[in-house]
């Protein structure tokens, strides 16, 4: 078979394309001697730009993580900055307190910051005894190790000497507790009783109709209304003012049978203007009202209403009531509280509810709603109905100014002024009513501060008092029983024990606890107890069941301001005497204002040409008043150090608490202790407010 012939044309054409294109990968040689078409494939050779591209790359990449760990640097370095200025602006703002009760308060902070310092030390020793596995196994005082032998010297120490009497001061904490959770629960079962049976105070007669119809039918007399005295103190209100007089001045009632005093001590002149015209529009209008200020302001609001009651007209009437500048009492106050003095010649005090305009405005104000919901739908109630007495609220009341007079009046040796006089017309035989169906509105301090000052006052001035009147009690001629009542429930268990275990069992007591697990506190003292208190608190509001987790942990951070309110108190440090005007925001709307407007309209028929003519309308003077006020103001956090300290206390417990797998307490531990933190940060509630520098 002859060979096939070479397809000359074919291998010419691939060589000038391999000519052409030298990268080719396929190669065409023509043998003729061995008549072989050899062909050769080469792969693409490698591209000699490729390593240095590669090199390229990893010099961009170099560069790249070099410029990345400058700016770490540079943001770790923006962090200290950072770190280092809050420290400096926290510490400015701890170490400069504001108030004469911050001062006094740095012996309970210099303790409770020893506590710290004495917590960390022992975190320090049982993460050392954690990783060294003495958690598990102790050593002995034989061990090899120096450390091993501090350790084991420890232990001893701990369990022989300090757990016992922890153990014991536990315990005491807990029966306290117990017996308050006891009288909780009676209470609030008092109070289910009253609601079942639908006691109420009933009154002897009703005003239906007033004077002023008595052509239209009306049968009722003037001379059927008493002479009442309506008094408003107040200090530097600018904000409420002008809601309290419009709402006391339309009050339903006789003219001629009604005097109001507008009590003012305040030191702001502009203020002081501001009040006086005011009671001057009002003047106008034919409402009996004047204007009193004291140039010798002694005794706060104590010495306000005894310098009124000195008037020589004070005389012609017969009873008194009593509203604070930021109470709205409805127009017919008078009308519902009055008759119940009707043939009760032994009824010194009515007592009317509170309600909040503002309850809803944040957090602090839902949690003072809780409160103070339960102190007036249970405890107010259930000891006006069973034993005729309980704490005067300081307004929103009405005395018999006999009964004032009988008890010595107002004195000015406490900063509780209205349980002082309370106590003293109860030892002197008078029974007081409260009214829970007839509701006062008011406002809640809507800042973190301006609660903690009015807590601090409402907790050191009944020790005080106790001090005070603890001989007159046992001198007094009431019964057993009511002495009892007074000292043991009224005084002791509500105002001082409470406070003291609150504190002292779970700030101080149950992080101890984590240090030396010799000395127990049982689960249900700390979440199931607890746990069903604040359920039975929170009954009278039962819109507010979504915060009571946050109710339960505020109350425990609260604890710390009542206990050194109290421990001052009954000590008589120097903030136990200091007094400061609760800030108020002035909540009401302008439709209120003209709703004042539209109440007083018919009341005054006879003035309406006085009133077209008075340029001060409700909106107008709201319109002053925004004008008026001061600017530059600015809101700005403050840092609270007791409750910052008492923060890391408690977070420190519940590290050492995860250690030994504590479930409970570790997480009690762990919430109270971000409760703390907030509430130290002043992170709840409205900020302060203060003038820029």
């Amino acid at each position: 078979m002859s060979p096939a012939p070479n397809n000359h044309e074919f291998q010419e054409w691939w060589n000038k394309q391999r000519q052409t294109n030298p990268e080719n990968s396929l190669l065409l040689h023509d043998d003729s001697a061995g008549h072989v078409l050899t062909v050769e494939i080469s792969s693409p050779g490698a591209d000699r730009t490729v390593g240095k591209d590669r090199s390229r790359s990893a010099r961009q990449l170099s560069w790249l993580w070099i410029l990345k760990l400058q700016q770490i640097a540079a943001f770790f370095a923006s962090v200290a900055n950072s770190f280092v200025g809050l420290i400096r602006t926290a510490n400015r703002r701890i170490a400069s307190p504001d108030s004469p009760a911050d001062s006094s308060s740095s012996r309970l902070y210099r303790v409770i910051k020893v506590f710290l310092i004495f917590v960390l030390l022992l975190l320090f020793v049982e993460l050392v005894a954690y990783f060294k596995g003495w958690h598990f196994s102790p050593p002995t005082v034989r061990s090899a190790e120096v450390v091993g032998i501090v350790y084991a010297n420890w232990l001893h120490v701990r369990v022989n000497y300090l757990a016992p009497p922890l153990q014991s001061f536990t315990n005491v904490c807990i029966v306290l507790f117990l017996i308050q959770s006891v009288d909780r629960v009676v209470l609030v079962l008092g109070c289910l009783w009253i609601k079942f049976r639908r006691v109420k105070p009933k009154a002897n007669m009703e005003y239906k109709t007033t004077p002023s119809s008595e052509e239209e039918g009306g049968t009722e007399n003037v001379e059927d209304y008493p002479m009442v005295l309506l008094q408003i103190p107040m200090c530097n209100e600018r904000e409420v003012y002008h809601q309290s007089i419009a709402t006391v001045c339309i009050q339903d009632w006789p003219r001629e049978r009604m005097l109001v005093q507008v009590l003012d001590d305040s030191d702001d002149l502009e203020v002081q203007l501001l009040i006086k015209a005011e009671v001057q529009k009002w003047q106008q209008r034919g409402v009996p009202i004047v204007y009193r200020h004291r140039l010798i302001r002694t005794g706060y609001k104590a010495g306000n209403l005894k310098s009124a009651m000195s008037c020589d007209y004070v005389k012609n009437y017969e009873f008194v009531a009593i509203f604070d500048a930021d109470f709205q009492p409805g127009p017919d106050f008078l009308k519902k509280t009055i008759p119940y003095f009707k043939g009760n010649d032994d009824l010194g005090l009515v007592q009317t509810r509170w309600s909040f305009v503002n309850k809803d405005e944040n957090l602090l104000t839902r949690l003072q709603n809780i409160n103070l919901s339960f102190h007036f739908e249970v405890e107010q109630q259930v000891n006006g109905v069973f034993i005729n007495f309980f704490g005067f609220n300081g307004t929103a009341g009405v005395w018999r100014i006999t009964a004032l007079e009988e008890c010595g009046g107002w004195l000015e040796r406490t900063t509780v002024e209205d349980m002082d006089v309370a106590v003293r017309a109860h030892l002197c035989g008078w029974k007081f009513i409260y009214l829970n169906d007839v509701k006062c509105l008011c406002e809640l301090p809507e800042s973190y501060e301006a609660y903690k000052k009015q807590q601090h006052r409402w907790h050191s001035g009944p020790m005080q008092l106790f001090r005070m009147c603890f001989v007159d009690i046992l001198r007094s001629k009431v019964s057993v029983t009511k002495k009892a009542n007074l000292i043991f429930l009224f005084f002791l268990l509500r105002k001082l024990i409470l406070p003291f275990y609150s504190f002292t069992l779970f700030c101080i007591i149950l992080p101890l606890t984590m240090f030396l697990p010799e000395a127990q506190i049982p689960a249900w003292v700390v979440c199931y107890v607890p746990g069903v208190m604040s359920v039975l608190n929170i009954l009278p509001a039962p819109r507010s069941f979504p915060f009571i987790v946050p109710y339960l942990l505020f109350e425990n951070t609260m604890s710390v301001t009542k206990f050194n309110a109290m421990i001052s108190g009954l000590f008589q440090f120097g903030s136990s005497y200091e007094w400061i005007v609760t800030k108020k925001l002035g909540r009401s709307s302008e439709a209120d204002l003209v709703a004042y407007e539209k109440e007083a309209d018919p009341l005054l028929e006879t003035t309406a040409g006085l009133q077209r003519s008075a340029s001060e309308s409700g909106l107008a003077d709201l319109t002053k008043l925004g004008t008026s006020k001061k600017p530059g103001k600015r809101r700005r956090n403050r840092l609270y150090r007791k409750e910052l300290v008492i923060a890391f206390v408690l977070l420190t417990a519940s590290a050492r608490s995860l250690l030994s797998a504590q479930g409970i307490h570790f997480y009690f531990l762990l919430f109270q202790g971000i409760t703390f933190l907030v509430v130290g940060l002043d992170l709840i509630g409205e900020q302060d407010t203060s003038n820029k520098l």
